[in-house]
């Protein structure tokens, strides 16, 4: 398995350099792909990132996805209803995973607060954003959907910390284990 430390210097190495402005549509979007079995690794080196990032001189701002998720099933108007449902249906994955993933969706609850996020750093020129805990969206959604729609608000350089592997120079698997998807417009580093 390549080194994540090693990985993560190129990433920097190529935000750093700057993206081929060969592409329309240029956008600092960047992944860090690692083993799904190096999460707890790359939970481990956040820390040291964010400080080997600061001392190169970037304010590093970070947007956990779990967090956000945890939030807005906390928040949700329907939660009651859940907790009620799940107590007389336990094992009734399907359904619970498809409500929960509707209010994730719905409105764009989860994809309005990052971009209202990329919206505020916009003009921040030594400003880098990590986007932590993408493990959280399974099984609800996958980041490339988010992604997609986020197409010309990404102003700042932003790394995902992307548990999957690779089978192409722009093909991902979430998690290992979801059917691969090339639909991202970033530059991959690792996996």
């Amino acid at each position: 398995m390549p080194s994540l430390k090693a990985d993560f210097d190129e990433l920097i190495r190529r935000i750093e350099a700057g993206r081929e402005f060969a592409h329309a549509s240029f956008e600092p979007i960047f992944y860090l792909v690692f083993h799904p079995s190096q999460l707890l690794e790359v939970k481990r080196l956040m820390p040291a990132w964010t400080a080997k990032l600061a001392n190169a001189g970037w304010q590093v701002e970070t947007f956990s996805i779990a967090e956000h998720i945890a939030d807005i099933l906390a928040k949700a108007p329907l939660r009651k209803v859940w907790l009620e449902a799940d107590r007389k249906d336990p094992l009734s994955w399907a359904r619970t995973n498809a409500s929960l993933a509707n209010a994730l969706t719905a409105q764009g609850r989860l994809q309005s607060r990052l971009e209202e996020r990329l919206a505020a750093l916009e003009g921040r020129s030594s400003t880098i954003m990590l986007i932590t805990d993408l493990e959280a969206l399974h099984p609800y959604l996958r980041i490339g959907a988010i992604e997609a729609q986020l197409q010309g608000k990404f102003h700042v350089p932003t790394i995902f910390l992307y548990p999957g592997t690779r089978t192409g120079t722009t093909r991902l698997r979430f998690l290992g284990f979801y059917p691969e998807d090339g639909n991202y417009r970033s530059v991959h580093v690792g996996g």
